[in-house]
């Protein structure tokens, strides 16, 4: 199995006052060639924000950004006139497309939030810019996997303009956890809690790991090494 390991602790780190920032592949002032991207995959950010902080408005373009909210909450405001706060189990995706302005702010006056921000490159460029954010209830151990995410809105999941499924799962530490990726796919599995087994590969929180497509079908099987593991999931379109 040809894979990609990113170990959390040699992720890029961006640390101000305000910000704890690691960065999965390269972004802003951190620049890695061997981690630049995966695929369609650009960005994976885990951020923790201090109250009453946040970042200022400023500008995207052609790109699909997925916010993730772990812990806390983050108050969201942007040029199409939406203002939400995102919370633990909303998922926030916004089509910057020909362009779009937004801020990001914690909201609250004690405590930090916690977040994954993603940016995947869209299918086309030029996009009338959109916005769509919805709730999910957070999956109970060993409930298997809960699509967030998908080209065709699916399930009820948020809608991409990518050929991309993200799902998360929590693992019970007594159950193996199966996904199936089919041919000419490949995957990026990004774990934000707990430890779990890929085949030989232990990973835990801030760990990724790529997994490049193949010709044929593979099952994944995971396996926590204690109750609670969580992980995200990208199934895509093959890495180049």
């Amino acid at each position: 199995m040809s894979v990609c390991y990113r170990p959390g602790q040699e992720r890029g780190h961006t640390q101000w006052n305000w910000l704890d920032s690691w960065h999965t592949f390269s972004f802003g002032d951190y620049h890695d060639p061997a981690h630049h991207h995966f695929g369609v995959l650009r960005v994976i950010n885990e951020d923790w924000i201090a109250p009453s902080q946040g970042f200022e408005t400023h500008g995207h373009r052609d790109m699909e950004i997925i916010t993730l909210v772990l812990e806390g909450a983050l108050a969201h405001k942007d040029s199409l006139g939406n203002g939400s706060t995102i919370q633990p189990g909303d998922v926030q995706r916004m089509s910057a497309g020909t362009g779009i302005l937004h801020s990001e702010y914690n909201p609250s006056p004690a405590e930090p939030v916690h977040l994954l921000q993603v940016w995947i490159y869209p299918d086309q460029k030029g996009l009338v810019p959109s916005y769509e954010q919805r709730s999910f209830t957070e999956p109970p151990q060993g409930a298997g996997w809960q699509l967030l995410v998908s080209p065709d809105a699916r399930e009820d999941s948020v809608l991409i303009h990518q050929d991309v499924l993200l799902s998360r799962a929590c693992l019970a530490a007594d159950a193996p956890l199966t996904y199936t990726l089919p041919p000419h796919r490949s995957a990026w599995l990004q774990v934000t809690d707990g430890v779990l087994l890929l085949e030989e590969t232990t990973l835990q929180a801030g760990d990724g790991l790529g997994l490049l497509a193949a010709d044929e079908p593979r099952v994944l099987v995971l396996q926590a090494q204690a109750p609670g593991a969580m992980l995200f999931l990208f199934e895509l379109p093959p890495s180049q």
